[in-house]
């Protein structure tokens, strides 16, 4: 099976429901579109939507290193050269993450179209089920609690609750769902790097006692090592986000005296599957759990980050929501969401289903 032409699309997929995090408000969604054709008509997906304040780079940039030059080093390529074929996307495209996600996931799509395989399958799937948390923005006491309301209405165990702009009111938030709702569902937090030392302190001694496994970069990428200062309990919660881009990023974490206990790895910020696998590796060789993010993705991405979850043995949390909240999409199908939990279909590739 060969590469015959590749297309790149623009599409934007709107969100039904905007919302607020510590630093920007979301209120609209465009992804980029990757179609690989092969000259067996089969057609690898992929997608991609990069978040500027993390990895510095928009759509728009993504778009002008994604021309039919550049690209042209993977026609009439043989797609079982898939591992090749990565490492040059990764060495062309150093520039630009998206990119290299968005042609890593069309062309894992493909080869394991052609393998006639799943991609969990491929990789070799450890984790068959999981619940997805899903996140409510940064908002009042009394909004919070009406979204969680709906949210635990529709079956989902585990909520994502944003914070970072106001210490107080994100103490208040927690002790009110735990008060209204009990601890029978889980609460993990973001506070998209909002806090400092002083306040996570403050913060973590307000919300102790609520059962709250897991604290989403806390701090400002670029000061992990102020992390050292924290104690155990608390840095063995904390997951890194923005400050993990890289498998370079992830040996520095491990080599240094910074404990924490996840690794966020998200598609969109590595720059590929091969990259996220390598992450991976990384985290379980030294011990540490993996959590799966995500952006305001097409089904695509999302569904790609879900078959490479389900290929870790130490994957602990799936925060893969992204998609549950745009007004359209331009495929279906790629995963199973029953009751808050996610799983795969047992179907070729990514399982897509073209709208």
């Amino acid at each position: 099976m060969k590469i015959e032409h590749i297309e790149i699309a623009r599409k934007n997929l709107k969100l039904a429901r905007p919302y607020t995090i510590a630093f920007k408000e979301v209120t609209k969604v465009e992804n980029g579109i990757v179609t690989i054709f092969s000259d067996q008509g089969n057609k690898g997906l992929g997608a991609f939507n990069p978040s500027h304040e993390v990895v510095g780079e928009t759509l728009d940039d993504a778009f002008t290193v994604l021309t039919n030059e550049r690209l042209g080093f993977l026609i009439g390529r043989d797609i079982r050269e898939l591992h090749q074929l990565c490492f040059e996307i990764q060495t062309r495209f150093k520039e630009s993450s998206s990119a290299r996600i968005g042609l890593e996931i069309a062309l894992y799509d493909l080869f394991t179209q052609f393998l006639e395989v799943p991609l969990s399958f491929y990789l070799g799937q450890k984790i068959y089920s999981k619940p997805t948390s899903i996140t409510i923005g940064i908002k009042n006491v009394e909004e919070t609690i009406k979204e969680a309301r709906e949210y635990l209405e529709r079956k989902f165990k585990i909520l994502k609750i944003k914070l970072g702009k106001d210490l107080e009111e994100d103490i208040e938030r927690l002790v009110k769902l735990r008060e209204v709702f009990g601890y029978g569902m889980g609460i993990i937090i973001d506070a998209n790097q909002g806090y400092t030392i002083a306040d996570l302190l403050q913060f973590y001694d307000g919300i102790k006692s609520l059962d709250i496994p897991l604290i989403e970069q806390p701090l400002p990428s670029g000061k992990e090592n102020e992390m050292v200062a924290l104690p155990k309990e608390i840095l063995k919660k904390i997951a890194v986000d923005e400050s993990l881009l890289s498998p370079g990023d992830a040996e520095m974490l491990v080599q240094s005296n910074i404990a924490c206990g996840f690794f966020n790895i998200k598609l969109m910020k590595c720059g590929g599957i091969s990259e996220a696998i390598k992450i991976g590796d990384i985290a379980c060789r030294n011990g540490v759990s993996l959590m799966w993010g995500c952006n305001d993705e097409s089904i695509i991405s999302i569904t790609a980050a879900l078959h490479v979850a389900f290929a870790c043995p130490h994957t602990k949390y799936i925060d893969l929501d992204g998609s549950l909240d745009l007004a359209e999409d331009v495929v279906q199908s790629g995963f199973v969401l029953k009751e808050g939990v996610m799983s795969l279909p047992d179907r070729y590739g990514l399982g897509l289903i073209r709208n």
